[in-house]
């Protein structure tokens, strides 16, 4: 079980009948009526712990009749629930014996934001990233069936993350086996920011098409007719009218033809209906795909209304308006991402050829500015990470300029696109790298931690990392004017330092670092946000009696070898430090230099972990890995002063 902080033993009486919940079987016990108290208890706690705390929100309440009546019918943990992301997890976890501890949900040592094997047995998969749910069900069923159990496997599956690649094999694959798994589809026609793509069309006429839903209420309550009141020539009668009602009224029977019997859409918020279903669906050994209807948000009104905005919070939110109560303090400084998304806006109202692709992320990489000023350039492919790799290689072979923008940790999932399609072929694509490094809250599946690795080993590929936010801006310009081939730009998230911001554009020369500080005696050579840290770090080494040169590397491809040169010949010691894994990034880079070009310097390099970091604050987390101006200039003289 996770190291959790310690949590009062009741839960105010608020919630009457969901304290007295302390796992699946409770439900059991439970009416009709009684569960629908339960589901609006549930609803009532994820809006009041998201006020306090912040986190994922829309989509947990959005699932909160589904997951009450999942619990209720399903035997969990003996059978396996899958979540996929696992954002929409809240009420899994209230559900399942943590209720108590909910207020810890994302804070340091408490509970984590997404489903987690270790917190508890009801997590049957850990999750944190999209269109994986359908995959590890199969898998579960397959070691199921292997192994001569009888479990149920159930994949839960929403938010736009049908669309993505994983879930599309994962549906052909079951169709084959013909496994027994419950596949059900939550449609509420939004990923983070509305769906897009020809499957939610699909989806939408599927739902609309009143012909099959006045015949599919024949075809369903026809189903429990099969358990044991006719015979098998007549239970094939009905399963022929149902698979004809679906050719002749669905717009292509596309699950069908996957090999999944499809049933709905049903109303996602209907208690006695989703029982009924799921009852019906445990007695079907098969894979079979139940579609239900959801809103969003569901039962908070801003939430309803405003659902990209609301589909993650930050926390300190009045419950009755939604509005922010947080104390008044200091300007916002700009976001990162919103300092990107500005100046991409910008350049690409001067320049046509400049396009830009998302993967279902427009609002949190920044580009619904562009999409908003520019909506024909501007392409959201839905949670299609590789996809946008590779149509963005194709737009540079068309003649235009493309700029990917997407998460660090979602660009793994396009890695091979990547290498194989846009740096083999030395193509001009700019990647915007977000969420580069630590994300706090969110946790080891959404920390940035292995980017600089990853995108290091790859030829043609230039990488850079801003140190402040005019940094980025002016990157930007250079990437996509200065260099001809791939560019990586690798920013954090949050906020910036709150430089001064220029309207101009500057070219930054390719390859060249600058020098922060002068200083001898021991160079603190920072890439990113990290420079400024170790700007931090300086000040705390010069009360010490230490003079640091300090710089801002700016580049791990091509290297400043120069600035290195530099550095060692002032400095007998060098210190490295970076926001991503100490294996394989900017450290390496510059330790596999100094070993052939100045042995005689000693290097000593700092950076996350070779582990995966947990979830909390940002500065919690900096501590933990020994990031913070503190930790890193007390670790700096123990070297210098060892190490003469």
């Amino acid at each position: 079980m996770a190291d959790l902080v310690s949590t009062p033993a009741t839960v105010p009486q608020a919630y009457p009948l969901l304290s007295s919940i302390h796992s699946p079987a409770d439900l059991k016990k439970l009416n009709l009526h009684e569960l629908e108290q339960v589901a609006a208890e549930c609803r009532k706690k994820v809006i009041e712990l998201v006020s306090q705390n912040g986190g994922h929100f829309g989509s947990s309440l959005g699932v909160v009749e589904l997951t009450v009546a999942l619990h209720y019918v399903y035997n969990s943990p003996t059978d396996r629930i899958v979540w996929d992301v696992g954002h929409q997890a809240y009420v899994h976890k209230i559900l399942t014996g943590r209720l108590a501890q909910m207020d810890t949900n994302r804070q340091y040592h408490g509970l984590a934001g997404f489903p987690k094997r270790s917190e508890s047995p009801h997590d049957a998969f850990d999750t944190g990233h999209a269109s994986t749910s359908i995959s590890a069900a199969a898998g579960l069923a397959a070691a199921r069936d292997l192994a001569g159990r009888k479990e149920k496997v159930v994949a839960i599956i929403g938010d736009g993350s049908l669309t993505g690649g994983m879930a599309f094999e994962a549906m052909n694959h079951l169709g084959d086996t013909k496994s027994d798994v419950l596949v059900i589809l939550n449609d509420n026609q939004m990923a983070i920011s509305p769906s897009t793509g020809g499957l939610k069309n699909y989806l939408v006429n599927l739902t609309l098409n009143k012909t099959y839903n006045r015949l599919r209420k024949f075809v369903w309550d026809s189903i429990s007719l099969l358990h044991n009141e006719i015979g098998e020539t007549a239970k094939t009668a009905v399963h022929r009218l149902e698979d004809g009602i679906k050719a002749a009224f669905t717009p292509g029977a596309y699950f069908e033809a996957l090999g999944f019997r499809y049933f709905g859409p049903i109303d996602g918020h209907n208690i006695e209906q989703l029982t009924k279903a799921l009852h019906e669906m445990r007695q079907l050994h098969h894979p079979k795909l139940l579609h239900v209807i959801t809103t969003k948000g569901k039962g908070f009104k801003p939430a309803e209304e405003n659902q990209p905005k609301w589909h993650a919070s930050a926390g300190g939110f009045d419950i009755e308006t939604g509005k922010n109560v947080k104390a008044p303090g200091k300007p916002a400084k700009p976001k990162y991402q919103e300092v990107f998304g500005e100046a991409l806006v910008e350049l690409a109202l001067k320049d046509p050829t400049i396009t830009a692709i998302t993967a279902a992320m427009p609002s949190g990489t920044s580009l619904d500015l562009l999409q908003k000023a520019i909506p024909s350039r501007c392409f959201d492919v839905g949670i299609a990470e590789q996809h946008a790799v590779t149509f963005a290689a194709g737009l540079a072979c068309g003649g235009f300029k493309p700029v990917c923008a997407i998460y660090s940790t979602f660009l793994q999932r396009g890695y091979d696109q990547l290498i194989h399609d846009v740096a083999l072929q030395n193509l001009h694509v700019v990647f915007a790298i977000d969420r580069a490094g630590l994300v706090g809250e969110d946790g080891p599946t959404h920390h940035g931690a292995f980017d600089l690795s990853f995108l290091n080993a790859v030829p043609h590929l230039t990488i850079m990392a801003p140190g402040d936010e005019q940094e980025l801006r002016n990157m930007l310009y250079t990437a996509l004017y200065e260099i001809k081939g791939p560019v990586a730009i690798r920013y954090p998230r949050g906020s910036g330092s709150g430089a001064t911001l220029h309207k101009e554009f500057t070219p930054i020369p390719v390859g060249k670092g600058r020098i922060l500080r002068e200083g001898r005696s021991v160079a603190l050579l920072g890439i990113g946000t990290m420079s400024q840290r170790a700007l931090e770090t300086a000040a705390l080494l010069e009360t010490a009696g230490l003079d640091p040169l300090v710089c801002d590397m700016r580049f791990l491809k091509p290297l400043d070898t120069k600035m290195i040169d530099m550095a060692a010949e002032r400095c007998t010691h060098i210190v490295t430090i970076e926001e991503n894994s100490i294996i394989g990034g900017f450290g390496s880079s510059v330790v596999n230099y100094l070993h052939h070009a100045h042995p005689g310097v000693k290097c000593v390099t700092f950076g996350l972990p070779d582990d995966f970091v947990t979830h909390g604050s940002m500065d919690e987390l900096y501590r933990e890995v020994g990031l913070d101006a503190g930790s890193l200039s007390g670790k700096i003289l123990e070297f210098y002063r060892d190490r003469p």
